[in-house]
């Protein structure tokens, strides 16, 4: 069965009928459509033992132009039991030039529960001619296996952020990019597979046996779905929640 959802703010969550014997689906929106400074947003999910919890969201989450003063705040926390799977696939974050954003994705789970995760982040939509070159963004991951931290993953950017990713050694030039986490047990025996499977602007690492993190770095949203949606697929071993299709 599955724990019990806390959702606070204007997110609202949607269960879409499934398969009998399928997982259970969540849906979150955000009736404010989107999120800028000084919003907050909280999610808490558990699963309990034996569950199978896939959330996801309904479309893009969107990051506007903050005011000075305190950066909107997301904040998302998932409890996973032993012998439970949950599968963490949001869709993008589309940041806009000026915005704010303080926001952390909590894991926690026992030593043979599954994880599934990706985050991605787009900074201005290319096709839009949307470039940004003012953002304060602080984004956190962590993942903790049976008591123990196996992945803390921190990112930072402050200022003009264009500049910044057109560096060799941050982006190259690539204003998408997500990160893939697969935590099983035996899970780094997907590595080569998934290597052979990404582009040049990508990587991935085995940081333990049962620990494999994933970076695509993308020239545009597009480009990095072409990318992305194979390998989530792989990893997933199903297609992907309706939401990602529409």
């Amino acid at each position: 069965m599955i724990g019990g959802f806390s959702v606070s703010g204007s997110s609202k969550m949607l269960f879409p009928h499934g398969p009998a014997n399928g997982p259970m689906t969540g849906v979150w929106l955000n009736t404010a459509g989107g999120i800028t400074g000084g919003d907050q947003f909280t999610l808490e999910a558990a699963a309990d033992e034996g569950a199978h919890l896939v959330l996801t969201s309904q479309a893009a989450e969107r990051i506007y132009r903050a005011m000075p003063g305190k950066p909107g705040q997301v904040v998302n926390r998932l409890e996973i039991a032993s012998g439970a799977r949950a599968d963490w696939l949001p869709q993008e974050t589309i940041l806009f030039d000026h915005a704010a954003l303080d926001r952390r994705l909590d894991v926690t789970m026992a030593a043979d529960a599954r994880f599934l995760g990706v985050e991605s982040l787009i900074f201005g939509r290319a096709l839009m001619g949307e470039t940004v070159t003012q953002l304060d963004l602080m984004d956190r991951i962590s993942v903790r296996r049976d008591g123990r931290l196996v992945f803390a993953d921190r990112l930072r950017l402050s200022g003009d952020a264009q500049a910044a990713l057109n560096r060799a050694h941050l982006g190259g030039g690539a204003v998408a990019m997500a990160t893939v986490i697969a935590a099983w047990p035996g899970a780094s025996a997907q590595l080569e597979t998934l290597r052979a499977m990404l582009p040049e602007t990508a990587g991935a690492s085995a940081l333990d046996d049962d620990l494999i993190v994933l970076r695509i770095l993308a020239p545009d949203g597009f480009d990095l779905r072409q990318s992305l949606i194979p390998v989530l697929r792989h990893l997933n071993g199903a297609d992907l929640p309706r939401p990602w299709m529409i």
